[in-house]
């Protein structure tokens, strides 16, 4: 797989595109294809309509190897690498995953977090419009100070850290750049490349090994599983939507009830998880108490409501037994 090198010539696809004949499949581009949302929305739209649908996964410095989407490798702060994207592929929809979703590591860096959280999602948005594809974009809960919760898309967002401040910059330069676009405002838990990026992972690993973790009494969420996540994307770009919407479960929770339905579910102790309150952690980076957020709009716009967080669990406890995690750490691995 070749990287972007400012332009002067085309990345080339990891696979054979395969693309020949008088139907010409649906192609998806979704960015960030080896975070948390992007492996697991590559997979799941390339399982469904696998006949109709060409799905390309675009990673920067990690590797995946799979034949069940067409991978490609290139950096988006490289100049050209967006454009060459487009002309490339010539998708139908762009799914914009990628994102540096670190909270300390923006506080770290609020340059690059600007980079890639604000900057980059304003090209992508300008040239996706130009050239006629569909963008969706995914956006976060934390735009908002959590101070009250049960926010809808009419609320006034107060971000309270570098990630959320650069987050809710990405939302705005992307609505204006592609009025019709996406916006979609995320939380999510589910299965990783390195089985350390989600609190559904956190939970499950530390809790199998017997080791004690802290469940947050006082910040509280809505977390969809990235898998119902991606079905969900698919339907509102099927749908025609656009515009802002907040895309989380219909069930919101504090992170130690959460913590507790992972370890009764797996059947693990549930006694390990510590009830404590944020302020006790010594974060580096500030988090918003109460992030429920209301999902009327979209529930109005699809005719159907989100998955309940125990619905999210259950499905999370039911891929464990058929082995995804394990089959999720081997893309990464040669």
């Amino acid at each position: 797989m070749a990287t972007a090198n400012g332009g002067t010539q085309p990345l080339r696809l990891s696979t054979t595109d395969g693309c020949s004949g008088p139907h010409q499949p649906q192609r998806i581009l979704v960015t960030g294809a080896s975070g948390l949302l992007g492996i697991n929305l590559a997979l799941e739209a390339s399982r469904e309509n696998s006949e109709d649908r060409r799905v390309y996964g675009l990673v920067n410095d990690n590797q995946l190897y799979t034949n069940r989407f067409t991978v490609v490798q290139g950096d988006l702060l490289a100049p050209g690498t967006a454009e060459w994207l487009l002309d490339e592929i010539h998708p139908d929809w762009v799914i914009h995953c990628a994102a540096l979703a670190n909270l300390d590591a923006c506080e770290t860096d609020p340059a690059r977090a600007k980079q890639l959280n604000s900057e980059v999602p304003r090209k992508l948005a300008q040239i996706v419009a130009r050239s006629g594809a569909r963008l969706l974009h995914v956006s976060t809960d934390a735009v908002f100070d959590g101070k009250r919760g049960d926010y809808t898309e009419g609320d006034q967002p107060h971000p309270v850290g570098v990630y959320s401040q650069t987050k809710l910059a990405g939302e705005q330069a992307v609505l204006e750049a592609a009025p019709q676009a996406i916006v979609a405002r995320v939380n999510l838990f589910g299965y990783s490349l390195t089985g350390k990026r989600s609190l559904g992972e956190f939970f499950l690993y530390n809790l199998q090994t017997g080791r004690p973790v802290l469940g947050f009494t006082d910040v509280f969420f809505c977390p969809l599983l990235a898998n119902d996540l991606a079905g969900i994307f698919l339907h509102m770009l099927e749908a025609g939507l656009s515009g802002l919407y907040h895309v989380v479960s219909s069930e919101c929770l504090s992170k130690y009830e959460f913590g507790l339905r992972i370890a009764r579910r797996f059947d693990l102790d549930e006694k390990l998880i510590q009830p404590t309150s944020v302020s006790q952690a010594e974060l580096r980076a500030a988090r918003a108490p109460n992030l429920s957020l209301r999902t009327e709009k979209l529930t109005q716009a699809l005719g159907r409501t989100t998955p309940t967080v125990k619905a999210g669990v259950e499905r999370f406890y039911q891929l464990y037994q058929e082995g995804y995690p394990g089959f999720i750490r081997e893309l990464g691995n040669a």
